[in-house]
């Protein structure tokens, strides 16, 4: 088992390079440009953070909506990492570790999505409620 964690871990780590590489850069950003679009939506109709609120709300139909929300705007990027990432696998390793693969999507489309809309929607909260400056 330990011997299988630390070939994971090192396939998982020596991503840092070789092909696809820039998709390391460039998936966390386009997740991320989503969500600030996200959260500004969500401050202009006063809804709490997104992670919060998911996490909050005891209405399980309520907090389906919540996620399926999240899902129409993060999917297709995940489904993308997910997908290259596969072919990472297939041009490295000559096989598919759709394992691994659903790691690295979750790492490189779901967190910075949630990081960034939760941020925004409080960053612009914040800046709704001081309201505009005149000197």
């Amino acid at each position: 088992m330990s011997e299988w964690l630390l070939q994971t871990w090192d396939e998982l780590v020596s991503r840092g390079s070789g092909p696809l590489f820039f998709r390391l850069i460039l998936q966390p950003l386009v997740a991320a440009t989503f969500a600030i679009f996200a959260g500004r939506k969500d401050a202009r109709e006063g809804r709490p953070a997104f992670s919060w609120a998911v996490l909050q709300e005891r209405d399980r139909a309520k907090r389906r909506l919540l996620v399926l929300d999240a899902w129409k705007g993060v999917g297709t990027i995940f489904l993308i990492g997910w997908l290259l990432d596969v072919i990472y696998q297939l041009i490295v390793f000559s096989s598919i570790r759709p394992g691994q693969a659903l790691m690295v999507a979750i790492a490189l489309a779901i967190v910075p999505y949630l990081l960034s809309r939760g941020l925004t929607n409080r960053i612009v909260t914040r800046w709704y409620a001081k309201g505009p400056t005149h000197e």
